[in-house]
């Protein structure tokens, strides 16, 4: 086994390729990979290039799981042991054309994905892997391979922690940090796989959505500040998420303010998992979307209080009203959502009640689905950061040095999500190539309740023709 080891590592540090990615016979999931400690030492700013160079190349030499796709296009899984605990595991992915199995092609740009809240990497960007609703070329990252890009990702450490568990104590120190740090991780290992070999100059764009877009901006922030030969990204594609509101947007920094009061309060009980929707944020949308599916017409067994006065709904328009009104959900924990008529997906109101029937973009029965992919825990910090940072009543050290980020920079924002209150952001960084895409099919910002919605852009019909080509073709020309 150690001479295998040594093989992949030699392959690795002198460049040679040696059949990236192929499996010996027996020796799937066999390879022994660094302890978590290592991983956090080489990877300091202080470590030397070489130090870091090593540490990738043996990470490069796991063996991964292989998913195929369709045609020549595959997915795979590495899983990294990062820390002490059982649940400090880094998940990352890889979407990409194959020469032939196990073999990636090579030469293509490389785009690296950061998902949000509620859902994963292959639940957020790789959907239509896991539904019989659509086809999987009917996911962003899908498309995006078979566009000739080298597509990876991660998942924060939250999405794989088990159903069931009582205990998060393992959960106290994870933070915005954490997920810097495992994105640190995560890109190094794609620049050692993409391009093995000492001084790699190939670097990646980055693109988050959601609180993802919020962990890049807190990646850049921090690598801006690092040596050149260190910095991995070349590129930003924030989707649909803002940092800091405009002064023209008080009502909104106040809603954030009210957020960070009540979750700040939780979190100080020693309360250490937890979301904007409460503890175990993924097991109620889950069962959401698991009650549409298995009885859309009974009446659902949720409470819901939305003030509205309409009659209880069944669980098909419990779910609809849960993606196309999502601001409801706030309604319980008397809380606003980040901007008005927030919504995931798009819908058509019902003209007696003004609450949402039916969807506009996405499939009734794909929304379904995608509710039941949610992760069923959250790590309540980093939830607690960023409402602070939104508020501005806190001090975080995730947007100190925004203006020394001076890559070329891509906002796509839903006009019914986050939107234009994303842009403001952009004035924060030294960037002077920024290009704003928002997906608007209303004609005012007043009837933003009805647009395109937070999650449409990537579970919608058209999305690859509104969204996902767009971004491809930036990339490219970038």
């Amino acid at each position: 086994m150690r001479s295998m080891l040594s093989f992949g590592i030699a392959c690795a540090l002198l460049g040679l390729g040696c059949g990236e990615g192929v499996v010996p016979a027996g020796e799937e999931g066999a390879w022994q990979v660094p302890a978590a400690a290592e991983v956090q030492q080489a990877l300091t700013v202080q470590a030397g290039a070489q130090a870091q160079e090593d540490l990738t190349a043996r990470l490069a030499s796991q063996v991964p799981e292989r998913e195929w796709l369709f045609g020549n296009v595959a997915h795979y899984t590495y899983r990294l042991q990062v820390g002490p605990s059982p649940y400090d595991v880094l998940v990352v992915h890889r979407v990409v054309k194959e020469l032939l199995p196990w073999h990636a092609l090579r030469g293509g740009k490389a785009v690296f994905m950061i998902h949000g809240d509620l859902w994963g990497f292959t639940s957020a960007f790789l959907s239509g892997a896991r539904t019989q609703q659509v086809s999987v070329r009917q996911s962003i990252a899908a498309y995006l391979a078979d566009e000739g890009l080298d597509v990876w990702g991660m998942d924060m450490r939250w999405v794989n922690v088990p159903l069931g568990l009582t205990n998060f104590d393992f959960m106290a120190n994870w933070s915005m940090e954490t997920h810097v740090q495992d994105v640190r991780v995560a890109l190094s290992l794609a620049r050692a796989m993409r391009q093995p070999g000492l001084g790699n100059p190939d670097r990646m764009f980055l693109l988050g959505w959601s609180r993802g877009a919020a962990v890049g901006y807190a990646y850049l922030n921090a690598e801006s500040q690092w040596p050149r030969a260190l910095r991995q990204v070349d590129g930003f594609i924030p989707m649909d998420m803002a940092v800091r509101f405009s002064p023209q947007d008080d009502q909104q920094r106040q809603w954030a303010c009210d957020r960070y009061v009540q979750l700040a309060q939780t979190r100080s009980q020693k309360v250490y998992e937890g979301g904007l929707l409460g503890t175990a944020p993924g097991t109620t949308v889950k069962l959401i979307g698991q009650l549409a599916s298995a009885a859309p017409n009974a009446p659902s067994p949720i409470p819901f209080t939305d003030g509205s006065g309409m009659a209880p709904p069944t669980n098909r328009q419990f779910a609809i009203i849960a993606a196309a009104a999502t601001g409801s959900l706030f309604v319980p924990r008397r809380l606003n959502p980040m901007t008005p008529g927030y919504h995931l997906t798009a819908g058509i109101p019902d003209t007696s009640t003004n609450m949402p029937e039916a969807l506009t973009f996405t499939r009734e029965s794909y929304l379904f689905d995608y509710l039941q992919m949610s992760a069923p825990y959250q790590s309540l910090t980093e939830v607690v950061e960023l409402e602070g940072q939104l508020c501005g009543d806190l001090d975080v050290p995730y947007d100190d040095h925004l203006k020394d980020v001076r890559v070329p920079v891509l906002y796509v924002g839903a006009a019914g999500g986050i939107g234009r209150y994303g842009e403001y952001s952009l004035s924060l960084l030294g960037s002077t190539d920024v290009t704003v895409r928002i997906i608007r099919t209303q004609s005012s910002e007043n009837s933003r309740a009805l647009d395109y919605g937070h999650a449409d852009l990537f579970l919608a019909s058209d999305a690859k023709d509104r969204v996902w080509q767009p971004i491809a073709q930036w990339i490219r020309f970038h």
